[in-house]
C-alpha cells in the first residue's frame, strides 16, 4: 500500500499560495538519498489513527 503524501506528518498549509508543502528540516544529505532511492510513497506518512499505537502494545 502506497502512502499518500497528503497525510504526511510534517504537511503545511501556506495561506498565499493555497498549496500544501512538507516542511521536513532535511540537510543536503538527507535529500540526495530521498531522491536517489525512487520511493513513491511519503517517507513521513501518518497514520492519522490515534489508537494504533495503543493496539499494538497490547
Amino acid at each position: 500500500m502506497t502512502a499518500s503524501c497528503d497525510f504526511c506528518a510534517y504537511n503545511e498549509y501556506d495561506e498565499e499560495d493555497e498549496a500544501f508543502y512538507c516542511s521536513v528540516n532535511m540537510d543536503e544529505d538527507d535529500m540526495a538519498r530521498f531522491l536517489q532511492s525512487g520511493r513513491r510513497e511519503c517517507p513521513y506518512y501518518r497514520n492519522g489513527d490515534e489508537y494504533a499505537v495503543v493496539r499494538h502494545q497490547m
